[in-house]
């Protein structure tokens, strides 16, 4: 099968999106950048994608997800989604690093094949989470939690290799990462767009999850907080 019916969700981050892709044409796109809000505007943008495209969700042959990192409960929520399709639909799961696609869609969108590209996606205060991967996706700094200071990257640098940053997390960087080397992309919230390249190579390659028992890459615990409320 050449050209697949993929549902594409990326629900990452702050923007929850979903995209239905046949081979690398799309034919429905619906994003939501409602802060916390997926798990309530998670299922309706499936349905608006696929009532756009005249489709029932028995005619897919896969479900893509943003695996992570990012929001601990913004990828529960996508990835309870996708894997309840796939139980349901009999359909293979496929899991996209959110930062991969990132920093392929800045590429895409630079078309600098000198350069490296940075994928970070905001962490809180200064810390990120930050991927670094040549143009053919070769990962040099796995996906990891970091904080930025003004070493960071400075081997690369010192090689002279430029480097795009993008991503959320990119922006608040950008006073620390003063280097002549460092660049800055407009790609910066995550797409469901951005999976398709990846999800169409991982359906060719049969390179499927177990859905019964992947998980997200959270990298972190969760952020919870006590309150400070005494019971009366």
């Amino acid at each position: 099968m050449t050209n697949p019916l993929i549902l594409n969700i990326e629900a990452a981050t702050g923007v929850c999106s979903v995209c239905l892709s046949r081979g690398r044409e799309v034919l429905s796109l619906h994003e939501s950048v409602e802060q916390n809000e997926h798990s309530r505007v998670i299922t309706l943008l499936i349905q608006r994608c696929m009532e756009d495209a005249q489709l029932e969700l028995s005619a897919l042959d896969a479900v893509a997800v943003s695996e992570g990192p990012g929001s601990y409960t913004s990828l529960r929520v996508g990835y309870s989604t996708a894997k309840g399709l796939c139980y349901s639909l009999g359909v293979p799961l496929i899991a996209v690093n959110t930062l991969a696609a990132l920093a392929q869609a800045a590429y895409q969108a630079a078309k600098e094949a000198d350069a490296l590209y940075c994928a970070m996606i905001d962490a809180r205060r200064m810390e990120v989470y930050a991927g670094l991967y040549e143009v053919d996706g070769t990962q040099l700094l796995p996906p990891t939690p970091m904080v930025v200071d003004g070493e960071s990257f400075q081997s690369f640098f010192a090689k002279g290799r430029k480097i795009i940053f993008c991503g959320n997390g990119a922006e608040k960087c950008k006073t620390v990462l003063a280097n002549p080397l460092a660049d800055f992309s407009e790609v910066k919230n995550c797409s469901s767009l951005y999976l398709i390249e990846a999800s169409i190579n991982s359906f060719m390659n049969k390179n499927f999850l177990d859905a019964a028992y992947s998980i997200p890459l959270y990298l972190k615990p969760p952020n919870i907080t006590i309150s400070k409320q005494k019971s009366s």
